[in-house]
């Protein structure tokens, strides 16, 4: 099977910002819904639903945009509700819980310096593959069963390593 992608000079500017705001909404996310972890998430279902018959590029960014923040927002979400109930049952804050609080900001980075590669890429029309969400996404709109047709190109945009 050989996969059609498009090319950054065959994608519309406004598909690549389309592209490009399915990063963005995790900061406007995490601005807000620092106290409301699944904020994010809710925001990026939503863009997802309302772009994803935009174009088969934008639906991919914006699916792997959100399928990444799941974990980052579960991990996000147990430490608020850990935090508040070290706060109200006057626990005291443990080894675990300082460690699961490294964990928990080691892993915002990691996905920020990600969203960040990945938003500069989808700008410039290209493609950024997350670990295991951008396969996920990828097999989605431009697997065997992703809607419209096959053939590839040997240009900029290929598909993740294993297809």
């Amino acid at each position: 099977m050989t996969i059609i992608l498009p090319q950054p000079d065959e994608i519309p500017r406004r598909e690549r910002e389309d592209a490009m705001g399915a990063y963005f909404m995790m900061f406007a996310a995490w601005g807000i819904g620092l106290p409301l972890p699944f904020l994010n998430l809710v925001a990026a279902g939503i863009y997802y639903g309302i772009h994803k018959k935009k174009s088969k590029f934008v639906a991919f960014h914006a699916l792997q945009s959100f399928t990444s923040q799941i974990p980052v927002t579960i991990a996000n979400a147990g430490l608020l509700f850990w935090l508040i109930r070290n706060l109200v049952r006057e626990f005291g804050f443990y080894n675990s819980f300082w460690i699961y609080l490294a964990f928990v900001a080691a892993l915002n980075v990691a996905y920020l310096v990600m969203s960040l590669v990945a938003l500069s890429r989808a700008y410039k029309g290209n493609f950024f593959y997350f670990p295991i969400f951008g396969r996920m996404a990828f097999d989605n709109w431009y697997g065997p069963n992703a809607p419209e047709g096959s053939g590839e190109r040997t240009r900029p945009n290929r598909p993740p390593e294993g297809f």
